[in-house]
């Protein structure tokens, strides 16, 4: 049976919770002391966080199932990153995630394009995503997507502070479909 796409409810806000933080530690854990880490996670991706994001009508989460188990996940919702041309109705690309064994397969691009649909399904607007500078592929990712960094911010884990790039994305702008290079950790 193939990974299916499938829209999160509140109902799932415990599995959404375990996923974000193995899905974060996988891709960026070996970057932090463990108390830096263990604080991000507890705060960031706890039950409840989870649960107020997937029952807000502004915000969308989707999960990639294999086999029953969650092994990737997209979420999006109004953009909140700090940059001074962000603007009301602008949307953001908050998460994307996948566990290591499902990366490189297509399925972080089939995530992605849910997330941009869904972004745009009132029609073209300007999309955001914040991604950790040292992550490459991500950034070769999303630049074929049609997004340019434009800025910079901080993104807090515990005492760690980490350089951010801040991409967008006027509307309309596509890029091509080339293949999933991977992990595309927002």
């Amino acid at each position: 049976m193939s990974p299916t796409i499938r829209r999160a409810t509140p109902e799932d806000a415990g599995t959404l919770s375990r996923l974000c933080a193995r899905t974060f530690t996988e891709t960026f854990g070996h970057l932090y002391d463990s108390e830096d880490l263990q604080a991000f996670l507890d705060d960031a991706y706890a039950v409840e966080k989870q649960r107020v994001i997937l029952s807000h009508p502004g915000y969308a989460v989707w999960l990639l199932e294999d086999a029953g188990e969650a092994v990737g996940h997209a979420a999006a919702g109004p953009c909140g990153l700090p940059h001074a041309d962000v603007a009301p109705g602008d949307g953001e690309l908050k998460r994307l995630y996948l566990v290591a064994s499902h990366q490189s397969g297509g399925w972080g691009g089939r995530l992605f394009d849910t997330a941009m649909a869904w972004l745009e399904r009132d029609g073209p607007r300007t999309l955001w995503i914040g991604v950790w500078s040292e992550n490459f592929g991500a950034q070769r990712f999303y630049a074929r997507r049609g997004f340019e960094q434009v800025g910079e911010y901080l993104f807090p884990v515990g005492r760690a502070r980490d350089r951010e790039f801040i991409l967008r994305r006027r509307p309309g702008g596509k890029g091509d479909a080339a293949s999933d290079p991977g992990n595309h950790a927002a």
